[in-house]
């Protein structure tokens, strides 16, 4: 074979190899990229959840204070070390947690604000005053259980209300009230026809400003997300007037 063809079939082998790897390039799929309030910290990537719904974690416990006091939290509001407030890693701002020291069972409850501790086995890093609300700032760490109980979106939610009590946040007793009547007659044809439909209608008289008022609630449930969803359920089908609440 002639050098010049050799050369020639060499290039074609070349060109041929270059069009299938480029193929090849175009069929494999690019990764997707991070969500946007994703995070690197000391080489690690940190993907704050979606939401808080049934959250639990146990692990050590920390506090910060001073040098920290009066700067910026990873939200931007200004870090008080006299708050009740806390650095999670992935939680979203403004969860409230329940903080339980298990070694004395003295509990607090923080709103997360700030992102952190970024050291190994420790999952949250409370404010001093949280710490010492629940004994941990003698030793300066202690073992924990943390639980999400809501945000300050469903404070807010339930403010508006009227129904703002002790069970504020996702867990708890919780109910879709439809509708509230001076006359109990009234309360009793919207009960008679929500019962054609749904179970556990009841009527609950509450007095306001010398008056009786007559709710009628449908349902019991044991957060506020699932009453939610029958609340917007109910709407869907009518009963404009459904929102969810706290059980009193």
């Amino acid at each position: 074979m002639k050098p010049e063809t050799r050369i020639w079939k060499n290039l074609k082998c070349i060109a041929v190899l270059l069009l299938f790897s480029g193929a090849l390039c175009c069929c494999v799929p690019k990764p997707a990229p991070p969500p946007a309030d994703s995070y690197w910290i000391n080489g690690r990537m940190y993907h704050p959840l979606p939401d808080a719904f049934g959250f639990r974690e146990q692990g050590i416990a920390s506090w910060y204070g001073d040098p920290f006091h009066g700067r910026k939290t990873a939200n931007g509001e200004t870090y008080n070390m006299h708050a009740m407030t806390a650095a999670h890693k992935t939680l979203p701002f403004g969860t409230m947690v329940q903080v339980r020291n298990l070694d004395n069972g003295k509990t607090a409850i923080v709103r997360i604000n700030d992102r952190g501790p970024f050291v190994r086995e420790r999952i949250i890093d409370l404010s001093y005053s949280a710490a010492r609300a629940i004994g941990l700032v003698q030793n300066g760490t202690a073992p924990v259980e943390i639980v999400a109980l809501g945000t300050d979106d469903d404070l807010l939610l339930l403010t508006k209300t009227g129904a703002l009590g002790e069970n504020l946040y996702f867990t708890g007793e919780f109910t879709v009230q439809v509708g509230a009547f001076a006359d109990r007659a009234n309360a009793e044809r919207l009960k008679t026809e929500l019962e054609r439909r749904y179970s556990n209608v009841t009527i609950d008289p509450f007095t306001q400003d010398n008056a009786c008022f007559y709710r009628v609630r449908v349902g019991l449930f044991t957060s506020l997300k699932e009453a939610e969803s029958n609340e917007q359920r109910m709407i869907e089908e009518g009963f404009t007037n459904a929102f969810a609440v706290a059980r009193d």
